[in-house]
């Protein structure tokens, strides 16, 4: 083999050498695409699926709720109804039973309020600040703590789902406080500007370690964290022993 020959044999050796090594290139490239696109695909199955049982289970919450409000209103409301009408028509009633008469109207009062507040069917007739303020004003009337509510405006465009859930998320809040916080106040801010809702709940309790968020203890806190995730909302806990608790949640409407 002449030189003229081994170079052309060289060329053409580097030519295919060449060609080859981009080959293997460009299907690894395009491996890599499939890939990482699959991978795409597969977590954004995961998240809807995850997104699917979230809402699966407030929508199950809030039927369950829906039942319970309705079992409230027409049948123990109705009995202490009947039961305050017995005791108000009775003869000649001693102050005892005229206070227990007294306490069934109250205990009536408050179980027509809670029973509304439940429904899930209460939001198609009031915004969010005004089912608030209703929750605020039976905090205050049961004294269970003082509660206060500070806004910006009263109504705004948002939607009735989204309402439901920022309710849903503030309950679970406030049933944390009462029961576990020990606290005495209770201060609740709702800011909305230009597309953006902040909501700050705040008590002045025990506060509680952060751990135990990662805890079954935290259930309720995780449930607040779920239900946030489902309307991409932004929800933070921040919380020290001694120091209280704080709710921050923040949320761009995308109804405007």
């Amino acid at each position: 083999m002449d030189e003229k020959e081994v170079q052309s044999f060289l060329i053409i050796f580097s030519v295919v050498a060449f060609f080859l090594a981009l080959t293997v290139i460009l299907l690894f490239v395009i491996f890599q695409k499939r890939k990482n696109k699959l991978l795409r695909e597969q977590q954004e199955a995961e998240n809807r699926f995850k997104e699917e049982i979230i809402e699966t289970q407030v929508e199950i919450r809030e039927e369950t709720l829906r039942n319970i409000s309705w079992e409230l209103h027409d049948n123990i409301g109705q009995m202490l109804t009947l039961a305050k009408i017995q005791l108000q028509n009775a003869d000649d009633l001693p102050p005892s039973v005229v206070e227990a008469s007294e306490t069934i109207g109250k205990s009536l009062t408050e179980l027509r309020s809670l029973s509304k507040l439940i429904n899930p069917d209460t939001f198609k007739s009031l915004s969010l600040v005004e089912a608030l303020k209703l929750e605020i004003e039976r905090f205050n009337r049961m004294q269970y703590l003082g509660a206060s509510l500070t806004f910006s405006k009263e109504t705004f465009e948002l939607d009735h789902k989204v309402e439901v859930i920022f309710f849903r998320i503030l309950q679970e809040f406030f049933t944390n406080t009462i029961k576990h916080s020990k606290a005495s106040r209770l201060e609740v801010d709702v800011t909305y500007e230009g597309d953006v809702l902040k909501i700050n709940a705040k008590d002045n309790g025990i506060g509680f370690d952060m751990s135990l968020l990662d805890s079954k203890k935290g259930i309720g806190l995780m449930n607040i964290k779920s239900r946030a995730q489902l309307v991409k909302a932004n929800v933070e806990i921040v919380s020290q022993e001694g120091e209280g608790t704080q709710l921050n949640l923040t949320y761009k409407n995308q109804t405007v």
